[in-house]
């Protein structure tokens, strides 16, 4: 077998940024070689410098505050030769870049120009580069939207972001960075807010894309899930430097650094039921100058440890299901006009729940599941009204919520509590997050005065795993996944009973989600919460889930035990969904490389 021409070689690249006290390392000596037709998977959490490395090759990197500080970023170019592209001036990378280097950045939307349309957005770069006319440039355009599999590609060359889903637009942005044949395509988590069934979809269509061009595909991702069916070497990376790097099969047959076993473990099977799912800290502590320090244990013993046996599972289902229902929901329906009459009547309904009943026991966490658009938000939304329903019954404790009115409805808030996808904009940017948490319980009453409810407060921060100081420390400070802990403290502070979590974890990464879903589970079982939650992602909502609902197109595809669902799917929608779940079993990666095997011959 002919051995592939290198494309890109990182060599000891150190990426630094300064601030007003120190200049910190967010690239510390990494290196790596990047060849023809392979695809490296670059993978760690938030901060451990896989995106910094990506816009270093591209020529991104914002300066000031950052600065390539040494190494060597050396590509074997078309057109130019073999370069260092760190020694390139603005003009000579603006040649290569959308040309011969591509990338597709993880949110689809902010990288969208709203004011122009898809296909002249794609059209711009095939014009600049390959030096044609307007109109060869969007005949090419078109082919790439069919190629990318957009529908009606004819109407979306001509419609507006906005107009269009987030996997679409993802489309449009691999169609852009595929529109000049590029040699390296760099793909920072493209895939992290999408369904899992479009996920699959673009994960195909990438692959597909790089064997008729034979490109080279660094993608950055934090789950080691996606990796496993996309890469064929892996980089593990941890606080700017590389920790672990190697074939994939190696990497998920026998990890060997503890962080990598950390990043493998964390993500909720789908075939086993886990009291709590393992954490980087099951695997490593790190001392007080930073060192790591290793515990002794498999990824198979961790999640042995955390198995929830046969019996321990029949209990707890025997016990709960003699409760008393907190939730009844009866031919619920929440419609949204779309077309009006000549007359203002409405003629054309959205059909976001149509026709939903079920019932939620006190202590049981409900999963609502489906893709975009299949109205599971909308449901959670419609129980605690703040969508208004069409019709049907929505019963809470016994007392019909339906039609109450805003008086009852605001004092019932206090029990009915919704955690949300995005904690930045889920709190107020100007106040303090202890501010934050203090504000429901003065609004509603609780305590006598400010300073029990400070009193109130650090406890709560002290229960998410926040310390005290945060108390006086505003959003902007804290990390996404530290964000998310304080509006869930938010969320208790009224002392709820009955709680929704709306996609809470999707934009966390696996470990720091690990983390949050078992802080959800332990606060459930000290509280005694009831959960609804709402999720894309399958593996997550059986981890949570006693019960779970599949919802698609308003109406509910399938409904039962979580754990017989995932191992007994009905519904061929369900199938589909859970087909399109990236396993990350050793038989998947096997599978994966023999594939790309036999398509190379």
């Amino acid at each position: 077998m002919l051995k592939k021409e290198i494309l890109l070689e990182i060599k000891n690249l150190v990426v630094e940024f300064k601030t007003e006290s120190e200049k910190i390392k967010a690239v510390n000596d990494i290196s790596f070689t990047l060849r023809q037709g392979e695809t490296i998977g670059i993978v760690g959490e938030s901060g451990s410098g896989k995106s910094v490395s990506a816009l270093s090759a591209m020529g991104l990197i914002p300066s000031p505050p950052g600065r390539i500080r040494s190494g060597e970023i050396i590509y074997h170019s078309k057109s130019k030769g073999i370069v260092d592209l760190t020694k390139l001036s603005s003009n000579e990378m603006r040649e290569l870049r959308g040309n011969e280097l591509t990338m597709i950045f993880q949110e689809p939307m902010t990288s969208l120009n709203p004011v122009i349309t898809c296909g002249n957005q794609v059209m711009e770069a095939i014009i600049l580069h390959k030096k044609i006319n307007k109109k060869e440039a969007r005949e090419i355009t078109l082919e790439l939207f069919k190629k990318v599999q957009l529908p009606r590609p004819e109407q979306i060359i001509d419609s507006y972001p906005h107009q269009i889903s987030g996997g679409q637009k993802q489309r449009v942005m691999i169609a852009m960075a595929m529109s000049c044949n590029p040699s390296v395509l760099i793909a920072d988590e493209p895939t992290t807010a999408l369904d899992v069934t479009v996920q699959k979809t673009i994960l195909d269509l990438m692959l597909d894309l790089q064997r008729e061009q034979n490109m080279g595909i660094l993608f950055i991702t934090h789950d080691l899930g996606v990796i496993a069916e996309l890469a064929d070497k892996v980089v593990v990376m941890y606080k700017g430097k590389i920790v672990e790097q190697g074939p994939v099969m190696d990497i998920f047959s026998n990890p060997q650094h503890p962080y990598t076993k950390g990043l493998l473990a964390c993500r909720p099977p789908l075939d086993k039921r886990l009291k709590h799912l393992p954490t980087i800290k099951d695997f490593m502590e790190v001392d007080e100058k930073g060192e790591i320090i290793e515990k002794e244990q498999t990824v198979q013993e961790a999640i042995h440890n955390a198995v929830v046996t046969l019996d321990e599972r029949e209990k707890w289902h025997s016990e709960l299901y003699t409760r008393p229902k907190i939730l009844e929901i009866k031919n619920l329906k929440t419609y949204f006009p779309i077309n009006k009459s000549l007359f203002g009547k409405a003629s054309e309904f959205v059909k976001a729940v149509d026709d939903v009943s079920f019932d939620v026991y006190e202590g049981e966490t409900l999963g609502l599941v489906g893709e975009s658009g299949c109205g599971k938000t909308t449901l959670g939304r419609t129980i605690l009204r703040l969508e208004e329903p069409t019709s049907g019954l929505i019963s809470f404790k016994k007392h019909d919520i339906t039609n109450i009115s805003n008086k009852d409805l605001r004092a019932l808030r206090k029990d009915m509590q919704i955690i949300f996808q995005d904690p930045y904009s889920s709190l107020n940017p100007q106040i303090t997050i202890g501010e934050a948490i203090i504000e429901p319980m003065r609004v509603h009453g609780l305590y006598k005065n400010d300073k029990e409810r400070k009193d109130k407060a650090m406890d709560l921060l002290k229960r998410v795993s926040l310390i005290d100081s945060h108390f006086h420390r505003y959003p902007h400070e804290f990390s996404g996944g530290q964000r998310q802990r304080v509006c869930i403290a938010r969320a208790l502070a009224l002392n709820p009973q009955f709680i929704i979590c709306d996609e809470s974890v999707s934009a966390l990464d696996v470990s720091v989600q690990a983390q949050v879903l078992n802080l959800l589970n332990d606060l459930k079982t000290e509280f005694k919460f009831t959960y609804i939650f709402i999720s894309h992602d399958l593996s997550v909502v059986k981890f949570m889930s006693d019960r779970m609902i599949v919802m698609n197109k308003g109406k509910i595809e399938e409904m039962g035990d979580a754990d017989e669902i995932c191992n007994n799917p009905q519904s061929e929608y369900t199938q589909k969904l859970i087909n399109s779940i990236p396993k990350g079993n050793l038989d998947d990666i096997k599978n994966s490389i023999d594939k790309k095997k036999q398509l190379a011959v």
